[in-house]
């Protein structure tokens, strides 16, 4: 359950907080006890499908960097911070951990030290962990994972926001209590392991929820209210879009199947990854097995729509009719016709589990554009995975393109074929534009770009 603030709970977590650094760390005798043998390789195997399902790679991995050895950074709103080594390398990683310290840190978010973690590490999810889940975890990555010595880069925040103790404050007020995941409060078995996964290892919350302005999630469950993973803000550029049954901006149309197609593979007919996310089915989902994404699926079309009043998408061929006569006069409409019919088709449907479709798709249709802009200023990749192994490439427009023309085209996409975005201005692509890279395609060997 989420936390609410008051002087009396304020008032003791500066008590608690002011303990544990005279104090030091405190022990967890309760689950001090040691993992199985290193020579135990199901253990091990089960631990390494664990750090799998929680995408532990995708942040404690630099670019080029070795696996597990950090250094990836994190821009904050107070500065840069950089992933720790979780390697087993005991001076600059963890190899020196006790399962104590290791279970602390990555369910209380706490270090060995005392200091607490920043909230960038979801350890608010996985207070709900098990204990033989963090078990075969431990045995992972202290038996499984190969050492690197890297040491740990300092964050890039100035005193005094670079201080440690309001995290702490933080953690106390807003991160629950490490408890393992109580499936009695699920009928059915299968949509209670898909809640433990989707609302602890999977953290899907992290991005897919609303913060509040002191930066907690509004809700770690369902039970919470109906703020859990409704939707989430810019990430890189990025919009994580709701994962409720709202018929236009969630999931509502899509089936258990669906879901289940696009966790493993980034594509289905409604849409496509993009963002973050790429990396999530990457590094993560297209490794679970299929009873667990079914579980997650089944799970997650429990979560009732958060808008009684957005109606179901019905197609219209408005536009389609238009472009198909060779009208493009509408705004917008010419830029789609010589830029997206290829791929995207005059339809708006474009071929399914290649180029997604754009009428009906819950990301063309959500409240905030800018991935939508973000897509057509940059491009994205949709990387090939073991059951979907074509490489699909949206080509960047930005280069060519000028704010008014991509304001014109996501107007058009956003309106057209019985989407019901809301319109953008150029204005809006600018603030996009200066936040992302934007290329130019290499050109053939003696080519050059007319001026």
């Amino acid at each position: 359950m989420t936390k609410k603030i008051d002087i009396q709970r304020l008032t003791q977590a500066m008590k608690r907080v002011g303990a544990a650094a005279v104090l030091g760390m405190t022990t967890l005798a309760a689950h001090a006890a040691a993992p199985q043998s290193r020579n135990d390789t199901t253990l091990i195997a089960h631990g390494e499908y664990l750090a799998r399902a929680g995408d532990c790679i995708a942040c404690h991995s630099a670019p080029s960097g070795k696996p597990f050895a950090g250094g990836l950074k994190f821009d904050t709103p107070i500065g840069a911070i950089y992933s720790t080594n979780i390697t087993p390398d005991r001076s600059t990683g963890i190899g020196s951990w006790t399962f104590a310290q290791f279970d602390r840190a990555v369910r209380a978010g706490v270090k060995p030290n005392g200091d607490t973690l920043y909230p960038a590490m979801p350890f608010p999810s996985y207070a709900r962990l098990s204990q033989d889940d963090m078990h075969a975890l431990y045995a992972y990555f202290t038996h499984g994972v190969a050492p690197v010595n890297q040491k740990n880069k300092p964050v890039d925040i100035v005193w005094p926001l670079s201080m440690r103790w309001p995290l702490g404050i933080w953690r106390h007020l807003f991160a629950p209590e490490p408890v393992s995941f109580d499936a009695k409060r699920y009928a059915d078995p299968v949509i209670a392991r898909g809640a433990y996964l989707v609302q602890g290892l999977g953290h899907c919350g992290a991005c897919h929820t609303p913060r509040a302005a002191t930066m907690q999630e509004r809700a770690l469950s369902e039970f919470d209210g109906p703020a859990f993973l409704a939707g989430g803000a810019a990430i890189d550029g990025w919009i994580p879009s709701s994962l409720r049954g709202n018929p236009r901006t969630g999931i509502g149309a899509w089936s258990e199947a669906d879901l289940v197609q696009f966790l493993k593979t980034g594509r289905t007919q409604h849409s496509a990854a993009f963002g973050g996310m790429t990396d999530v089915v990457q590094h993560s989902m297209q490794h679970m097995n299929d009873a667990d994404l079914t579980a997650i699926a089944r799970y997650l079309k429990t979560l009732p729509s958060t808008d009684p009043q957005e109606t179901p998408y019905a197609y219209d061929d408005t536009a389609a009719r238009a472009l198909r006569m060779g009208d493009a006069s509408a705004p917008g409409a010419a830029v789609y016709r010589d830029n997206c019919t290829a791929c995207h088709r005059s339809d708006g449907r474009g071929y399914n589990r290649v180029f997604p479709a754009l009428g009906g798709n819950p990301v063309v249709q959500g409240k905030d554009a800018t991935s939508l802009i973000h897509v057509l200023l940059t491009g994205s990749t949709l990387e090939g995975t073991k059951t979907a192994p074509s490489s699909f490439t949206m080509p960047a427009f930005g280069w060519r393109l000028n704010d008014q023309e991509v304001a014109d085209v996501t107007n058009f996409v956003r309106t057209s074929w019985g989407n019901s975005g809301s319109t953008v201005s150029a204005t809006d692509v600018a603030k996009v534009r200066k936040t992302v890279t934007v290329h130019a395609p290499d050109m053939p060997p003696g080519a050059a770009l007319s001026h």
